[in-house]
């Protein structure tokens, strides 16, 4: 019995040290949307890009991409799509940079950061004295009807408009617009500069985007608050297979060592930063 659980123990750990070595030599091969910013764009741009490249560099492996559009069908076409038998490779690509943490549809890393929605408000256009989102609640029938906010087709801020009975006075946006040139940050940000709407519940990443392609002081940012059956902040983790745990633990560890650089690089794109909550794990990660 002794010999046996001793046999079983060095297989196990022949089995992490040829699929590390096997890892070590691989490329650092990222399934991405071409044209995603603040997240990835095909010339380099966006912060999942240049995350990516970081732990590529500390690895001393050659970056590549599989790209393809972030919308119904991505991970079929990217993470588990399976390439022609002849070639040495089995998948197209091997990571997603960011998912929500504990997604259903991949296996997780840690968390790398912990973001919340925010309310973004055009200044100099009447509603400047707006400093909590409660305040939109509680606007009397003239300014409500002055009202311009965008409005996704799902989403919390969505959720919260129609609690506060706000959902009729607002502008319809799609979260997955089908534009080969404009992507949902894109297309905000250019009708909030264009006067079609004054303000919108954006996600903490593509806020910082609008943020930083306008000159100071032109918003005012209000971060969302989260509450019971009202939830606006989330973790984000990378995604690998299900089956790729030795990818998994590599990214824990690069994420656990790198920490500094990556919040300074989420930083530089103005993404709204909370402290990443304990996470539970999930059974997948139990065994």
């Amino acid at each position: 019995m002794v010999f046996r659980r001793f046999a079983a123990s060095i297989l196990s750990i022949l089995i992490l040290t040829v699929s590390s070595s096997a890892l070590a030599e691989e490329k650092f091969r990222v399934c991405a949307d071409p044209l995603n910013p603040p997240y990835s764009t095909k010339d380099g741009t966006g912060f999942e890009n240049e995350i990516a490249s970081l732990l590529a560099k500390k690895l001393g492996q050659e970056l590549e991409y599989t790209w393809f559009p972030q919308r119904i069908g991505f991970i079929r076409n990217t993470l588990t799509a399976e390439l022609p038998d002849d070639s040495n490779r089995r998948y197209k690509c091997d990571v997603i940079m960011g998912v929500p943490a504990g997604y259903e549809r991949t296996l997780t890393t840690i968390p790398y950061y912990h973001s919340t929605y925010v309310l973004l408000i055009a200044q100099n256009r009447g509603w400047d004295d707006i400093r909590s989102a409660g305040q939109l609640a509680e606007l009397d029938d003239d300014r409500r009807e002055k009202l311009r906010i965008a409005m996704f087709d799902r989403g919390p801020g969505t959720t919260w408009l129609k609690q506060n009975d706000l959902i009729d006075l607002a502008i319809p946006y799609q979260t997955m617009s089908g534009d080969s040139e404009n992507n949902t940050a894109m297309r905000i940000d250019k009708d909030i500069r264009a006067g079609k709407i004054d303000m919108v519940i954006l996600w903490g990443p593509m806020a910082g985007y609008v943020l930083s392609n306008a000159p100071e002081d032109s918003y005012i940012s209000i971060p969302m608050q989260s509450s019971p059956g009202m939830k606006f902040d989330f973790s984000i983790a990378m995604g690998v297979r299900f089956a790729d745990k030795a990818r998994k633990a590599q990214l824990d560890r690069l994420i656990t060592e790198n920490r500094q650089e990556i919040d300074a690089i989420l930083t530089r794109y103005r993404v709204p930063l909370l402290p990443i909550p304990a996470q539970r794990p999930r059974k997948d990660d139990d065994d």
